[in-house]
C-alpha cells in the first residue's frame, strides 16, 4: 500500500448558503491539492449544512444542490468526499456522500441509519440507504459511513465485508456536554469491532438552537487516537495515511487536547451566539444589564462572541433597584468597554399604573405591579433593537425557565437566549471560569444572594428552593425522566420536589414562547422537549 495523504476539512457551514459552502469547499480543496493531498474528506450534509430541517422538502433545494456539486467535477487530481442531499428519479430522498474524482461521481452512499430522536427528525425528510460504499484512492480500500451509521455495528461491519481497509466517517454532530467522549467511545467501539482505522469528520457552527464542536479526530486500528483536531474551530488538517500510522500513535503535534466541561461550555455559548447574529445579519447585540449574575454573564459572552463594538448594554433602575446594582453594572461595562445607557423606568410605570387603576380598583398589588416593571424593559429594549437594528438577548437560564420565574413579554423578550439551556449553578461556574481568563464580572456581582428586584428585599429563594438542591430536582425530572415518587426516594424533600414538578408543568406555555437558545445538555427546553401545553399527566 503507498502512502496515502488525506485532508480533513472541519468548517462552519451556513444552512441553505449552497454557494458560501460550495465556494469554502472549494477554497479548501485548492489548498489541499496544492499540498499534494489525494483525499478530501469534509462534514455531513457539507453543501447544503446541517440541519435544513424542511428545506429539505422543496423540490427546488434539492435542484440547487446538484448544480453546486456540478462544480466540483471541475476539480482533477484529488478524490473528494462531499456531502449533499439527493433526490433520485423516483423522488427517494437520501442524506448521501459523493465521491467525486476527475470530472466525474465515483461513488454515491446513502446513509443508512436515520436519527428520529432528541432533535433529530431525519426519518421525515429520508428513507436509508441499502447498500455499502467501497472506493480505491491510491491502492487503499475506503469505506464511507455517515454519522449515525457509527453508533451501530451493521454499516461498518458491511463496510469491512466490502474489503474495506479505512472507514472515513462523515458527521454533523451536535455538542452537548460530555458529547465528545461519547462519540469518541461509540468510534472505538466501531474499530475494536472491525479492526479497521477510522477518520470522523465533524462540522463546527451554530445553527439556531445547535452547536456543533467539530473535535474530528482519526482512530488507529488499536483504537488510540492518532490524530485530534481543536474544538469550535474551523482547521484544515493533512495527514499521511501509511501502514505505520495505521498502527502507532503519531507525534503529538497532531493531538490537541478537548476542553474541560466549562473551557467547552463556555466555547459552545460564545459560537453559538456570534454564528446566530452573524449569519442572521444583524448589526450587533444589546441586553439589559441588572446588575445579576445571568446578565452579566450573558453580557461577557456577548463581548467574546462579537467585540465590544457591537455589544450594548442597558440598565433600567426602578425604586427597587439597589444602589450596588447599579455600581456593579457601572463597574462592568467600566471593564468590559461596551456601549452603555441607563433609562429609570418609575416614571414609566406610574404611568402604567394610572392608567390601569380604574380596572384594579379595590385590588391590592401583587405581582401584576411587579411584571410590569420586566415588561417596560421589555418593550424599551425592543425599541432600541428596532431602531439600531440590534438583536435582544434575553439573559434567563434553564433554572428559571424550567420554573417559570422569569416575565412572558418582558425578560423573556429578545431574540436569542444564549443561557437559556444553563442551569444557575453552572452561571456561577462560568462566571468564575471566565474571571479567570481576565476579571471582568465584579466579584460582588457573584457573591450576592440571586433577586429580580420586582419589590423590596426580594430574593429567589424566597419562592424557590436553594439552586444547588432547585437544579439537581430539575436535572431529574427533565433530563433523567424520574417521576417525584422517585426523585423523593432518593432523599429529597417531598414539598420541594412537588412544587417544582407544578411550576414546570404550568410554566410549558411560556417556554414554548420563548426566544431560541443553543443546546448544550442532554434535554434541553428546544426541540427536544415536546411537552403538550394542554394535557393533564402528572410526573
Amino acid at each position: 500500500m503507498t502512502d496515502l495523504k488525506i485532508s480533513i476539512f472541519q468548517f462552519n457551514p451556513k444552512v441553505g448558503g449552497l454557494s458560501y459552502n460550495t465556494e469554502m469547499l472549494l477554497s479548501a480543496i485548492s489548498k489541499a491539492k496544492s499540498e499534494g493531498s489525494n483525499l478530501f474528506i469534509s462534514s455531513e450534509l457539507a453543501i447544503c449544512g446541517y440541519l435544513p430541517e424542511d428545506l429539505l422538502l422543496r423540490p427546488d433545494f434539492y435542484k440547487k444542490c446538484q448544480l453546486q456539486l456540478e462544480h466540483f467535477f471541475t476539480i482533477f487530481g484529488i478524490t473528494m468526499i462531499i456531502g449533499c442531499p439527493y433526490k433520485d428519479a423516483d423522488n427517494n430522498h437520501f442524506n448521501s456522500a459523493f465521491i467525486i474524482r476527475d470530472g466525474r461521481i465515483v461513488g454515491r452512499y446513502d446513509k443508512m441509519l436515520l436519527p428520529n430522536y432528541d432533535v433529530f427528525d431525519e426519518k421525515r425528510y429520508f428513507i436509508s440507504g441499502t447498500t455499502p460504499l467501497v472506493f480505491d484512492c491510491c491502492g487503499v480500500n475506503i469505506g464511507v459511513v455517515i454519522c449515525e451509521d457509527v453508533w451501530q455495528p451493521l454499516p461498518v461491519k458491511l463496510a469491512k465485508e466490502g474489503g474495506a481497509e479505512l472507514i472515513c466517517a462523515i458527521n454533523s454532530s451536535p455538542y452537548t456536554l460530555k458529547k465528545y467522549q461519547l462519540r469518541l467511545n461509540v468510534t472505538k467501539n466501531r474499530v475494536i469491532e472491525s479492526n479497521i482505522p477510522v477518520i470522523y469528520v465533524n462540522q463546527i457552527g451554530g445553527q439556531d438552537n445547535l452547536v456543533f464542536d467539530g473535535a474530528s479526530f482519526i482512530l488507529n486500528k488499536n483504537a488510540e487516537i492518532v490524530m485530534q483536531m481543536p474544538a469550535f474551530e474551523e482547521n484544515l488538517k493533512n495527514i499521511n495515511f501509511n501502514k505505520h500510522i495505521l498502527i502507532d500513535k503519531a507525534g503529538t503535534g497532531l493531538i490537541n487536547h478537548y476542553p474541560d466541561e466549562i473551557d467547552s461550555l463556555y466555547k459552545a455559548l460564545v459560537l453559538a451566539t456570534k454564528d446566530y447574529v452573524y449569519k442572521n445579519g444583524f448589526k450587533g447585540v444589546l441586553l439589559g444589564l441588572s446588575g445579576g449574575i445571568d446578565s452579566a454573564l450573558t453580557l461577557a459572552i456577548a463581548v467574546d462572541a462579537l467585540g465590544r463594538d457591537r455589544v450594548m448594554a442597558v440598565m433600567m433602575p426602578s425604586i427597587y433597584t439597589a444602589d450596588i446594582s447599579i455600581h456593579d453594572s457601572r463597574q462592568m461595562v467600566e471593564n468590559i468597554g461596551v456601549k452603555y445607557e441607563e433609562i429609570e423606568i418609575n416614571s414609566i410605570l406610574e404611568q402604567f399604573k394610572n392608567q390601569l387603576k380604574p380596572v384594579f380598583l379595590g385590588l391590592e398589588e401583587d405581582v401584576t405591579e411587579e411584571n410590569l416593571q420586566a415588561r417596560i424593559r421589555g418593550t424599551l429594549l425592543m425599541a432600541i433593537s428596532n431602531k439600531l437594528g440590534y438583536l435582544v438577548l434575553t439573559t434567563s437560564n434553564k433554572s428559571e425557565a424550567a420554573v417559570g420565574y422569569a416575565t412572558l413579554y418582558g425578560d423573556m423578550a429578545g431574540g436569542f437566549a444564549p443561557i437559556k439551556d444553563v442551569l444557575k449553578t453552572q452561571v456561577y461556574k462560568l462566571c468564575k471560569y471566565r474571571n479567570n481568563i481576565s476579571s471582568i464580572i465584579p466579584e460582588r456581582i457573584i457573591l450576592r444572594k440571586p433577586t429580580a428586584e420586582l419589590k423590596f428585599n426580594q430574593f429567589d429563594q424566597d419562592s424557590l428552593p436553594e439552586y444547588e438542591i432547585l437544579d439537581q430536582i430539575i436535572s431529574c425530572l427533565v433530563e433523567k425522566m424520574l417521576s417525584v415518587k422517585d426523585i423523593i426516594q432518593l432523599g429529597f424533600k417531598a414539598e420541594e420536589v412537588n412544587k417544582v414538578a407544578i411550576l414546570i408543568k404550568s410554566s410549558e406555555y411560556k417556554r414554548q414562547q420563548a426566544a431560541v437558545g443553543p443546546k448544550v445538555s442532554a434535554m434541553s427546553f428546544n426541540k427536544d422537549w415536546r411537552y403538550p401545553i394542554t394535557n393533564d399527566f402528572k410526573f
